[in-house]
Formats: structure tokens, C-alpha cells, sequence
């Protein structure tokens, strides 16, 4: 049993909706702080017995409507640290995303397991080192700069800087020079090897676009040319850029690839020697997202349908998630996939069984959601995450308008939010992790 936390302010402010209106058209794209994996962290807040449900027809100002941050926790892009004034922005605020430092480690250990299992053939070129690349996403996002700490933590090469492994590119350094980085080591069988960061760099376009798989593409290129055989391992901070670097080189050249979100094309590649990926139960981000927006508009216990089961039955495991109260924000736990059960992860896009009951209209009445995607070309968010949310937005009675962005500027998006006062609630895929103030500067006029 959950221990509930009573907010008289969040009972009221939840009892005022907006009822839906606007058009019902659809249109068109990783949280850092590792949450603790106890029971405290799966606590929810609660409301007062007898404050939840009605929509008593009074519109609610835009600064006191549901809102949720989700795939890009608003933080200090340079530090890290959250923006709790956005995170506390309303009563009915909070951040969905996954637990980036346990994701994070998960990918630097199966790339670890898997060098380890190979070594007979993992050193391509018999030099006794073993040399990897490193695509990272975006160097001021929480996801990328976890996952290439993890990578280089599992790995050895870490090197310590303020506290923390040190997360920037370290360009080439096929000597191990570097002071970014260091040689790492691994021992098998009685032998020793070093392993080296041969070269990383952020994927990011002429535009400005992170994460981009294009440019991922064109570096392997450049990288393969350089280093040739010294290339025994592609890491990459997601599968966007893993598989492009796949296609364009590592398929054919057998070198193992390993990516993370495993989407649909990456987990069908382990099949062809994508070394793995790692699933961050996009299926249950893409639930919470909506619920606790669902939960808000219904006046009711905010772990309505996600720690307690709510009237049609739905309900979450703490296995799969979960949520720190200090932050406001629920986590989605993480799984690697890899060639033992990536059979399993084949579908993306498959919603989540324990959560999958339609709610009923009379009880939950139908409400207007505007969210955005930051990015409509990013492969996760548009062939994985948005594909997961249509589904549930008709299981939990919501109308969503979704608005793609290009991944470069917040104006392309926050300029698509002209009258905020159709909508009865919010959900914001940021492009840049600390401009969370373009949005709630929008909602408080």
C-alpha cells in the first residue's frame, strides 16, 4: 500500500477543468538523477476523499491546467542539476521520462558482457586493444550525457571531472593522449587488453539539430577511413545514429553496433549483428505521460491507474517504474535487449498489456491535450513514442493535438501554442532542456 501525500491546493486547482473544445484534428519527435529504486520513490501524491471528479464547467486559467514534461527533463543544460520552478510550475506538474543512470549503465555493462564473451574476435586487427567509437546525441541533454558516462564507466575509460565521469567529446584519439578520456582494461581468460575511445563527437547538423543519424552516418565514414581495423566497437546514445552508422559501414565491416530505445529497425537488426540495444519502456513513458494528465483532468489521486488500479482494471508494477516525489517525476526502468531475447521487443509500438483497458466516456469524459514532439524526424519520439500515445489517447478518452517540431529552435513549436485556452491540458517535449520558461511564460499570460 502506497503512502498517500494529502495537498488541499492540488484538490482544488484539479477540480477546475475546461471542457474540451477545438478542432479533433491529429498532426506529426531522453530524465537525469537516477531515481531510487525504493519504496519512498514509488509514492505518489494524493488528494483529499470527496475533492476528485467533477467538471463543474468553470474554466481554468492556462497557469493552473494540467501539464506534464516528458522525454526531456527541465534542467540545466550545462550542469544538470532540475529546474524545480518548472517542475513545480502548478499543482498538477509533473515529468515523465526514464531512469537515465540506471539506462545508462545497463548500455556501458552489455557492451562490456558482450567484449567479454567475444574476445576471440572482438580484436579485429590482433593489437591487443580494443577500440570503440562514440556517437553522443546532444552534449547538454541529462540522456546523452548519462549514457556516455555509462559507457565509458563500464568500460574504464572515465576520466573523473567535477565530481562526475566526464561526458564531452573527446574528438580523436587513437594514441590514448587524451585527457578526456583514458585507456581502459579488460581482462580474459588470464589476458589482458586495453581498450581505447578511439574518437567521439555530438551528432549534430549544419542547422543545429542534435541526435542527428545523418551526420552519425557521414562520421563513421570519416572514422573508418582514419582508423580502419582499429575499430572493433560502434557505441552510440541511441538507435537513430547506431543504425545509421550500421548501414552505412559496421554491417558490412561485422563490427557490433550497439545502440539505445530499441526501436523497431534496431531490434531487428541484432538478427544481422546489431550488437544490442537497450529498451526504455517507451510503452509505459508513453502511458504515464497521458495518464497523469487523465488523472488531473478527473480530479482523482494522481496514481489512479498507475500504482492503484483504476475502474477499468489498468494498473503498473513498480518493477516497470518509478516515481520520486522530490522530483515530480515518474521513471520508466530500463532493459537491455540483446541477442538472447530481442525476439521479444520486435514491436515498438505494442502498448503495454497491464495498462491497456479502455476507459469509460460517461466517467472520463473526453478532454483536449495540445503536445508537441520537438522534433518530428527524431526516430525514437516519431516511430516509437508518438505511435504509443495515439493509441493511448483513445483508451483514456483524450483528444490530442500533436505538433511536430524541427528539432533546431523552441519558437518552431511555442509559435504553435497561439491560444492555449482551447486545450484542457499540456504535455512539452522541449528541444533544449532549460527553455522550459518559453512555455510556462506562454501559459501564465
Amino acid at each position: 500500500m502506497k503512502r498517500k501525500v494529502v495537498s488541499m491546493t492540488m484538490a482544488v486547482l484539479l477540480g477546475l477543468s475546461l471542457a474540451a473544445c477545438g478542432s479533433n484534428d491529429k498532426g506529426s519527435d531522453a530524465g537525469s538523477s537516477q531515481a531510487a529504486d525504493s519504496q519512498e520513490a514509488t509514492e505518489a501524491p494524493s488528494k483529499e476523499d470527496g475533492d476528485a471528479g467533477a467538471d463543474t464547467g468553470a474554466a481554468a486559467a492556462n497557469k493552473d491546467k494540467p501539464l506534464v514534461w516528458f522525454n526531456r527533463q527541465p534542467s540545466n543544460s550545462s550542469t544538470g542539476e532540475l529546474d524545480m520552478t518548472a517542475l513545480n510550475f502548478n499543482a498538477d506538474t509533473y515529468y515523465v521520462g526514464f531512469d537515465a543512470n540506471q539506462g545508462a549503465e545497463l548500455q556501458g555493462t552489455m557492451v562490456k558482457e558482450y567484449i567479454e564473451a567475444n574476445i576471440d574476435k572482438i580484436d579485429r586487427n590482433g593489437d591487443g586493444t580494443i577500440g570503440y567509437v562514440l556517437a553522443i546525441g546532444d552534449i547538454g541533454h541529462n540522456d546523452s550525457i548519462a549514457r556516455t558516462r555509462g559507457v565509458r564507466k563500464a568500460l574504464g575509460t572515465g576520466v573523473e571531472k567535477d565530481g562526475n565521469i566526464n561526458s564531452d567529446p573527446a574528438g580523436t584519439n587513437t594514441d590514448g593522449t587524451s585527457s578526456i578520456v583514458q585507456d581502459g582494461e579488460i581482462e580474459v581468460g588470464g589476458k589482458k587488453y586495453v581498450v581505447r575511445e578511439l574518437a567521439s563527437q555530438e551528432m549534430k547538423n549544419s542547422a543545429g539539430a542534435t541526435w542527428d543519424a545523418a551526420t552519425a552516418g557521414n562520421a563513421i565514414g570519416t572514422w573508418s577511413s582514419s582508423f580502419g581495423d582499429q575499430i572493433d566497437i560502434i557505441a552510440s546514445n541511441n538507435d537513430g545514429m547506431g543504425m545509421s552508422m550500421f548501414n552505412a559501414w559496421s554491417k558490412e565491416n561485422e563490427v557490433p553496433t550497439f545502440g539505445y530505445d530499441a526501436n523497431s529497425d534496431a531490434v531487428a537488426a541484432i538478427a544481422e549483428g546489431y550488437g544490442g540495444t537497450i529498451s526504455q519502456h517507451a510503452d509505459v513513458q508513453a502511458y504515464l505521460t497521458l495518464r497523469v494528465l487523465r488523472n488531473a483532468l478527473d480530479g482523482v489521486d494522481v496514481d489512479t491507474g498507475i500504482g492503484t488500479a483504476d475502474d477499468a482494471g489498468n494498473v503498473l508494477t513498480d518493477d516497470v517504474y518509478v516515481y520520486k516525489e522530490d522530483e515530480r517525476s515518474y521513471y520508466a526502468l530500463n532493459v537491455a535487449v540483446t541477442a538472447d531475447n530481442y525476439q521479444d521487443f520486435t514491436d515498438s509500438t505494442k502498448i503495454y498489456d497491464p495498462v491497456s483497458a479502455q476507459l469509460d466516456e460517461g466517467s472520463h469524459a473526453k478532454k483536449k491535450v495540445w503536445l508537441n514532439i520537438y522534433n518530428a524526424s527524431d526516430n525514437f519520439l516519431s516511430s516509437t513514442y508518438q505511435p504509443l500515445l495515439q493509441s493511448y489517447d483513445d483508451i483514456l478518452n483524450l483528444d490530442v493535438e500533436y505538433i511536430g517540431g524541427d528539432g533546431q529552435t523552441e519558437s518552431n513549436v511555442t509559435n504553435r501554442l497561439g491560444n492555449p485556452s482551447q486545450y484542457d491540458a499540456f504535455a512539452i517535449n522541449m528541444v533544449k532542456t532549460d527553455n522550459a520558461a518559453s512555455y510556462t511564460s506562454l501559459l501564465s499570460q
